[in-house]
């Protein structure tokens, strides 16, 4: 899955060819929080990377079979 855990939170980064395919990634994303009402926090840098970190905020900011969940939807899309 190539997520880390670290301070409570499932983190990646991904990298595209340029800002259309990070900015089409990140609206992507947006839509499985939406759909699994779990919402990442999504920072799009460098024009062209996009890095996610999910936590649970409702079980204490832990990482949950939810974050896990929302991870592998994600990496569905890649």
């Amino acid at each position: 899955m190539n997520w880390k855990e670290e301070d409570n939170k499932l983190k990646k980064e991904f990298e595209f060819e340029n800002f259309k395919k990070a900015l089409d990634f990140t609206n992507k994303v947006g839509e499985i929080a939406e759909a699994q009402k779990h919402h990442p926090d999504i920072i799009l840098h460098d024009y062209k990377n996009v890095r996610i970190e999910v936590t649970t905020h409702d079980e204490g900011m832990k990482v949950t079979k939810k974050d896990h969940d929302f991870a592998e939807a994600v990496n569905q899309i890649t």
